[in-house]
This record gives C-alpha cells, structure tokens and sequence, in this order.
C-alpha cells in the first residue's frame, strides 16, 4: 500500500489539537495508517494522577484495534519540538509489540520529519518470544 506521507502527518497534527494538557501543556498527536486504508487518531490525554495519562501513539492504536483493525501499514507522531518529537520508552514497547516493522514518521509542527521504525527506536525490544525463553 503506497502511503501518503504528508496526509497522515496532517491527520496526526489534527489529533494533536484534541490533546488534554492541563499540566504539561505539551500537546502530542497520532494518525496510524491500517491496512484496510482506515485512519485512526490519537492524542497524549493527562491526568492528575500521572501514571494514568495516555500517550497519542497508544492511544491511536489501541484506538484502531479495539475496532478490529489489527494490521499497521504507518504511523506518524507529531509534537510542537525543537526537532521531530521522540516518543517515551512506553510507546516505543507497545509499537514494537504491535508492529515492530511499521514505518514511524516523527515530526514536529515546523514539518522537521524523521522516518523510523518501533524496531529501530527500541532495539532489544521485549518481544512475545521473550516470554517462551524458559519452556
């Protein structure tokens, strides 16, 4: 499937604008691209009591799963950063378990991008095979 680039970006700096901030104020957003050519956003949604907050890159997949959409074609993150956003070791484990070979587009609002992969940002990454190492 050819990805639009460009599109999704627009889609993640779109859900960015939903965020929920009220402490930070530090507004981050996802788009995943699925292989049925669906879009599903997310955005970093806080809480007071701060373990509780929800990232946009989990938000956007758990978002696209829970509607039955299991295959990542893409994602791309985007954040007001001095370069493109990095996200938190949290979100580099849950991409790598989804779909550890997905491209990632890192960005940031002044369209600075990197193209990665949860592979490449999490080497080592824990892995379902991790889980089988004592049978």
């Amino acid at each position: 499937m050819m990805v639009d680039y460009q599109m999704l970006l627009e889609n993640a700096k779109s859900a960015r604008e939903r965020a929920y901030t009220p402490y930070s104020r530090f507004k981050v957003g996802a788009a995943v691209l699925t292989a049925s050519g669906r879009i599903f956003h997310g955005c970093n949604i806080e809480n007071a009591a701060y373990p509780v907050c929800l990232c946009a890159e989990r938000s956007a997949l758990a978002a696209a799963w829970s509607a039955g959409e299991t295959e990542f074609v893409a994602i791309a993150v985007v954040a007001d950063t001095p370069g493109p956003v990095a996200p938190c070791g949290m979100c580099r484990q849950f991409m790598f378990e989804l779909a550890p070979d997905m491209p990632v587009l890192l960005a940031n609002l002044a369209d600075q991008t990197q193209p990665t992969t949860p592979r490449e940002l999490l080497p080592g990454g824990f892995a379902r095979e991790s889980l089988t190492a004592n049978d």
